[in-house]
């Protein structure tokens, strides 16, 4: 495995005061067609009990993954959805979404996911919003033997010599970006190969543990809150550390197009973004 660069999360707040670990490249130096990660991982209620209520977003798609815990969803759409550990929600707000993320009265054990921002291209940012999630169809997960597993989140997945496709009623197979998505854990010094040859950016969020990578000279090991951008072309070899590993493995194409962004707008120009603004300002949007 080839590490090409490495970013650190780090500590911030959104919403009604939720503590986060965000990274996030909006200048398409290496993550794009992603553009930014956020981890919410607490025990401790205060951390995350202000929730996100109503906002709105354009010109992106977001993607959540719980691992523990859960929020529920509502969107000026109509959808209300209880998204709990296990589950994928993915939003493709095109032209204007306004929704609200509250943490789930019954969930009383911490809240431990994430909600990734994906780019979308010039020509498919002022489509209809569209919402989908898998809670009536579960994600694909793969075992290996040796202790590894693989969940695929969005997209296909070759993994120890079987292949995994989210479902395609879910249309999570439609990101943007031709993204794919997966979460990859490893018990203590298990070893993985992953051929990510066909896809041209490849990056991983280690959230758990760590990840050893093993030469003819050193030993190097990164540490959950680290986000590496990988080389495709090398065949990926995870090795999971004393404590294991657990990371999110996102891959895709690169939009490679101009990116002007302010709060929750991704747009091309700054007129763009203006517009956006008043659109909002306006009720354009909808309501909640």
């Amino acid at each position: 495995m080839q590490v090409i660069s490495k970013l650190r999360a780090k500590a911030a707040q959104d919403g009604d005061g939720v503590n986060i670990n965000r990274v996030a490249d909006f200048n398409k130096v290496s993550l794009d067609p992603f553009l930014m990660l956020d981890e919410i991982k607490s025990n401790d209620s205060q951390d995350f009990i202000g929730g996100f209520p109503p906002h709105p977003h354009r010109g992106i798609e977001t993607f959540t993954y719980i691992l523990k815990g859960g929020f529920e969803h509502r969107d000026h759409m109509g959808n209300v959805r209880a998204i709990r550990a296990g589950d994928v929600q993915w939003m493709s707000t095109g032209s204007g979404v306004i929704h609200s993320e509250m943490p789930l009265s019954d969930a009383t054990d911490g809240l431990h996911g994430f909600q990734i921002w994906l780019n979308m291209p010039a020509k498919d940012k002022m489509n209809p919003a569209r919402y989908f999630d898998t809670t009536q169809h579960p994600s694909p997960v793969i075992e290996h033997k040796n202790g590894a597993k693989l969940i695929a989140l969005a997209g296909q997945w070759q993994f120890a010599d079987d292949v995994a496709t989210v479902a395609t009623n879910t249309h999570i197979k439609g990101l943007a970006g031709n993204a794919a998505i997966a979460d990859l854990t490893l018990t203590a010094n298990t070893k993985v190969a992953i051929d990510l040859s066909g896809y041209q950016s490849v990056n991983i969020y280690l959230y758990q543990g760590e990840l050893k990578i093993e030469s003819d000279f050193k030993t190097e090991i990164y540490t959950a809150g680290s986000m590496l951008t990988i080389n495709p072309q090398v065949l990926a070899q995870f090795c999971g550390g004393n404590a294991g590993l657990g990371g999110l493995i996102l891959a895709g194409t690169p939009i490679n197009e101009p990116i002007v962004h302010m709060g929750p707008f991704v747009m091309n120009t700054q007129a763009e973004i203006e517009q956006a603004i008043d659109d909002y300002q306006q009720g354009r949007f909808g309501h909640l």
